[in-house]
């Protein structure tokens, strides 16, 4: 967990430092739908308190707190996003998707947490960066804004997808020990960022599949990282 509070906290501190004494337009502090914790059901919306369960998330939602702590005490002009699972080409090997396909291609099981039925809205990473862009341009400070495609899956749907996507058998699929602390489900009300005129502009399947596609047509950008 060390890795993540020199990161998270004392590395968004050292950011907030040096934007209040330069004088910074604005400063968007990047966050994740994490920090509100499982939603048993319904979604999240802005105002909701935080309920980080993991030293990752509760890490995030110290310095969502510390950057608008900045805003209220120095009147430095933060804005916060909020996103839900982010993917695309050039994600790094680890994260879940990227690992699926990696995996796949080389006839390698695919290791699912539990049941396979935790749930997680993905968002394309295009889209995540045109709606953080408009929060720099158009969001007010001291506001916070969510960032979500809508698009609540399943971990055991995703890997189904990618695996029908490269004609891959389901039988690939292996069911391990869930993981710590493992939050069932994310979802978050987008409607603020939608009301300053974002929407995503890819749909999921197209997403996914052009992902897909990149992994398997760009192993030289990938093969020395694993």
């Amino acid at each position: 967990a060390g890795s993540f509070i020199r990161t998270n906290v004392l590395g968004t501190h050292t950011l907030l430092e040096a934007a209040r004494t330069s004088g910074l337009e604005k400063f968007v502090q990047i966050g994740t739908d994490e920090v509100y914790g499982s939603a048993s059901q319904g979604s999240f919306a802005e105002s909701d308190s935080l309920n980080p369960s993991s030293p990752y998330s509760a890490s995030k939602a110290s310095a969502d707190l510390l950057a608008h702590a900045y805003f209220t005490t120095y009147g430095l002009p933060v804005s916060i996003t909020r996103s839900s699972n982010n993917f695309g080409p050039y994600q790094y090997p680890e994260k879940l998707i990227p690992f699926f396909i990696l995996r796949a291609m080389r006839g390698e099981k695919l290791p699912v947490y539990g049941s396979g039925l935790n749930v997680r809205d993905w968002l394309y990473v295009r889209d995540n960066c045109a709606a953080i862009d408009l929060v720099l341009q158009k969001g007010r400070p001291g506001e916070i804004y969510n960032i979500g495609a809508g698009n609540e899956l399943t971990n055991l749907d995703i890997t189904k997808k990618i695996l029908s996507h490269m004609k891959k058998p389901d039988s690939l699929i292996e069911h391990v020990t869930d993981r710590l602390g493992h939050d069932f489900r994310y979802s978050i009300d987008s409607s603020k960022i939608r009301g300053l005129g974002w929407k995503p502009e890819r749909s999921f399947e197209d997403a996914l599949r052009h992902t897909v596609d990149w992994y398997m047509k760009n192993e030289g950008w990938w093969s020395g990282l694993l």
